[in-house]
């Protein structure tokens, strides 16, 4: 496959999402993380391998900043504590190991944002249940369809493909989006 070919083939999932119901369900998502955060509520971030990356470019952005200058968001990353992530899973599960940290961080109100191109990831499906049992929303980044997640998802944002390097390519432009959105809500408002 050229260069030419693959960029031609991500333009057009990036167009579909556009005029995909899933995508578009992006701003219910940034008014529920906006009305948490503004309330000084957390929002939690998981996922596994590309996920886990993305979800601590996310924290980063809302920890530090985006666009704008303002204060720092409450945004945990429960993908980057090596020592909870290993300690638990050496001595439990690593399907409860996101699960474990929204036990110790959950707010009701506050937000659980679930990544996982499959819709499958046990560990996100039991950080979501879990943050029900907690009063937190929660949000899922997923391919096609949002698999098991779909079920467990008050938001469900769903890129129209199965193909991990082309749901991934279109997460990270939804999760700009949310972070852009969020951010301007909050600095908006005088929250930030």
């Amino acid at each position: 496959m050229s260069i030419d070919h693959y960029l031609e083939l991500s333009g057009r999932v990036l167009v579909e999402s556009a005029r995909h119901p899933g995508c578009r369900r992006a701003d219910a998502a940034v008014a529920a993380i906006a009305a948490a955060l503004s309330a000084g509520l957390p929002l939690l971030v998981c996922g596994n391998g590309g996920s886990a990356s993305d979800a601590m470019h996310i924290t980063g952005e809302l920890v530090g900043r985006f666009l704008k200058e303002r204060r720092a968001l409450n945004c945990i990353c429960l993908a980057s504590n090596t020592a909870v992530l290993t300690a638990w899973s050496n001595d439990y599960t690593f399907e409860t190991v996101f699960a474990r940290q929204v036990e110790a961080y959950a707010k009701p109100g506050g937000v659980v944002l679930g990544i996982s191109t499959s819709g499958n990831s046990k560990n996100v499906m039991r950080a979501f249940e879990a943050a029900h049992t907690h009063g937190m929303t929660t949000v899922a980044l997923t391919g096609e369809g949002g698999g098991a997640l779909a079920a467990l998802a008050d938001i469900l944002i769903d890129v129209p493909s199965r193909v991990t390097p082309q749901i991934q390519q279109v997460h990270l432009c939804l999760y700009h989006y949310i972070c852009e959105q969020v951010e301007a809500r909050l600095v908006a408002d005088g929250k930030a």
